[in-house]
């Protein structure tokens, strides 16, 4: 491939250019399974590469840590090449959160697309820019009168992961009511089905006790909603905090 902007050929598709420093790529797309990763490369809504990341995993122990940690690192260095805006990624968990550990991209968790793919459902948003991106810290996203939050830690955690989406605009925390039924499977969280005009509502359980937490998005209608709850509840379960 050669760079669009200056024809000097890149070694590797989607390369930042190095002769006129022009990047050739904005966003990445990752599909990682534990023994090999695609790489996508997009510009705006052209796919302008593909590659390909290859591993042989190791059972366990200190080898199998070495060996992911190595994979996850060559993942990484493959997007470095490219310095693009966003990083879009779906698959295996533990090559996932390792890749991620190692870059410093905007990088959004999304869920399994089904026969679409990870690449056509990024196509898909990166077609509707109607979603505003909220750059406000976790922290700052947090607002109303209840400023309790059960789960202590863990429920502290799955706020922080709500509201680290970048479509999400506030979270506010709703009172708590204790009057469920017991539960031993610890704190639990989930994105609720979103409303007509694109909000969701996160509970979290922590034993008998039960949050109800209104998540404002940028979304403006419940087909887009929905997509923000997907990639919500995407991201609640690898922090660990749902079933299955």
């Amino acid at each position: 491939m050669d760079c669009r902007q200056c024809a000097s050929p890149l070694e590797r598709p989607g390369d930042y250019c190095l002769v006129c420093r022009t990047p050739n790529a904005d966003a990445v797309v990752l599909e990682l399974d534990r023994d090999r990763a695609t790489l996508t490369m997009l510009d705006d809504e052209d796919i302008v590469g593909e590659t390909h990341v290859t591993t042989t995993p190791e059972d366990g122990g200190e080898a199998g840590v070495v060996e992911l940690r190595n994979f996850a690192g060559r993942v990484a260095d493959e997007v470095r090449r490219k310095r693009p805006e966003e990083v879009y990624a779906a698959g295996d968990r533990d090559v996932l959160r390792a890749t991620r550990s190692q870059l410093h991209h905007s990088f959004y968790r999304i869920g399994d697309s089904g026969e679409d793919g990870a690449v056509e459902s990024v196509l898909a948003r990166r077609g509707d820019r109607a979603l505003e991106v909220v750059e406000a810290s976790p922290a700052e996203k947090l607002g109303g009168s209840h400023s309790t939050l059960i789960g202590d830690r863990a429920g502290r955690t799955a706020i922080e992961t709500v509201a680290g989406h970048p479509h999400v605009k506030k979270i506010i925390p709703g009172p708590i009511d204790a009057g469920g039924s017991g539960s031993r499977t610890g704190v639990r969280a989930k994105a609720t089905r979103a409303d007509e005009n694109g909000n969701v509502r996160m509970l979290i359980r922590d034993g008998s006790s039960v949050q109800e937490n209104r998540v404002v998005t940028t979304a403006m209608d419940r087909e887009r909603g929905e997509r923000v709850r997907a990639d919500l509840n995407d991201a609640l379960a690898e922090a660990g905090l749902q079933s299955g």
